[in-house]
């Protein structure tokens, strides 16, 4: 199996040692964006998690694009929040994404931190594969 890195201006850059994604047997494993601007690599929103969550998802889509994938092939989702106050706002702007057809499953957990003070993150997991079965 070989693995290859996807990357895109249309989201941010990584923050540390990492890629956008990885592309490995059919499957894409996104890193979770954050709401930094791709063009500017700022913070987004000012604590607004809609915003916030606004920018995520299209960092999130902007990264399955350049795979060549959209959120309905997505089978996997995580959801950190910095406040799990935040889950219904949250949850909404997600549904917008992710709600028609079959949903991805998914994680949606309170930590005690995000990178550079972010209130969301989201990663995710799709299959590229076909329409014939991942296994």
């Amino acid at each position: 199996m070989t693995a290859q890195a996807i990357t895109t201006a249309a989201a941010p850059a990584p923050v540390g040692p990492y890629n956008q994604a990885v592309l490995a047997g059919g499957w894409l494993y996104c890193s979770g964006q954050i709401p930094l601007d791709p063009d500017t690599g700022a913070m987004v929103g000012d604590g607004d998690v809609a915003a916030e969550t606004r920018q995520v998802l299209r960092n999130l889509n902007a990264v399955l694009a350049a795979a060549g994938a959209t959120p309905a092939q997505v089978v996997r989702t995580t959801v950190f929040l910095a406040d799990l106050a935040d889950f219904q706002t949250v949850n909404a702007l997600y549904a917008d994404v992710f709600g028609e057809g079959i949903s991805p499953a998914r994680a949606c957990v309170q930590v005690a931190a995000l990178p550079k003070g972010a209130r969301v993150e989201i990663d995710c997991i799709a299959w590229l594969g076909g329409d014939s079965q991942p296994l």
